[in-house]
């Protein structure tokens, strides 16, 4: 369930209101391709901007989506760990098969505070979690010595790691035997090598088989031809994450692809003219624009 190709779904938007159909078709669309797990309402789907109802609707209608043939890993953090639990016990009574849970954002916590977020959400509702540790984007993220010690709790099972830091992953893998998954696409196979099992990818909203044609070679030991896949993703992966903030680059990708509306919510505004620009010319170098 932890490990290989794990698409960050984005949530699309028509008219200001989720596009559930368009929602439907992406799911299928991942399925179709082979995806491992599904992410939804992660950062890449907006959850800072869903109403708390709609989180709920997403979670739910990307369950039944999913139907059982792949893994849900829902989106349920929060920085109130009241809330992240009430939306853990929610994934749950819906049938995710897992949550993934973002380290506390804007308020900052000690090291102790995110170790008794976690555990409180872990002991309170009975599904297996996957710590998000993103500095970048919380304001504050766990060191390994931290998420060795969440590693003693059971249902504690994988850790999303996007610090971009290999000795933070490899001070992790000597700590414990939590799941290591990659949190930035362009860090997926460096990772592999110090003990990363796959990762929650950007770019596998539009490139899926490929994603996960280089975790199946990495899963698989054969670290020299997922390094081909490495280098055919790389750029387009960079894109992704550099143009502009995820996921203004990804639904920009995907509208010019005529998969997804790039409507967004604010704060977060479409991508400029001169980047959509540079964008094209990756999306055309890659071969899926002509």
């Amino acid at each position: 369930m932890f490990t290989g190709a794990m698409v960050a779904l984005v949530t699309p938007f028509q008219e200001g209101a989720v596009d559930f159909e368009t929602l439907d078709e992406l799911i299928d669309f991942q399925i179709d391709n082979g995806i491992d797990a599904i992410v939804p309402v992660g950062t890449t789907g907006e959850s800072p901007t869903l109403s708390y109802e709609e989180h709920k609707q997403v979670i739910e209608r990307v369950v039944k989506g999913a139907n059982g043939k792949v893994p849900v890993i829902a989106g349920a953090g929060a920085n109130s760990t009241a809330e992240a639990i009430e939306m853990t016990a929610y994934a749950k009574k819906v049938g995710a098969d897992a949550t993934l849970q973002v380290g506390p954002y804007y308020n900052k916590p000690t090291q102790e505070g995110f170790y008794q977020h976690f555990k409180a959400i872990a002991e309170e509702v009975d599904l297996p979690v996957v710590l998000y540790n993103i500095p970048g984007r919380c304001g504050a993220g766990m060191t390994p010595e931290t998420i060795a010690r969440l590693a003693e709790i059971e249902n504690i099972v994988g850790i999303k790691e996007a610090t971009g830091s290999l000795d933070q992953a490899s001070e992790i893998a000597m700590r414990c035997d939590l799941t290591i998954i990659s949190g930035d696409d362009s860090l997926t196979l460096p990772l592999a090598s110090v003990g990363g099992k796959g990762v929650i990818s950007v770019v596998a909203n539009i490139v899926p088989a490929d994603v996960k044609a280089m975790t199946d070679l990495i899963l698989e030991g054969n670290l020299v031809q997922a390094r081909q896949w490495h280098r055919k993703l790389f750029a387009l992966s960079k894109n992704m994450l550099t143009l502009a903030t995820n996921p203004i680059p990804i639904k920009a990708a995907m509208a010019m692809l005529d998969m997804a509306s790039d409507e967004l919510r604010l704060p977060m505004t479409p991508l400029e003219e001169n980047k959509k620009a540079a964008l094209k010319k990756t999306l055309e170098a890659y071969g899926l624009l002509s």
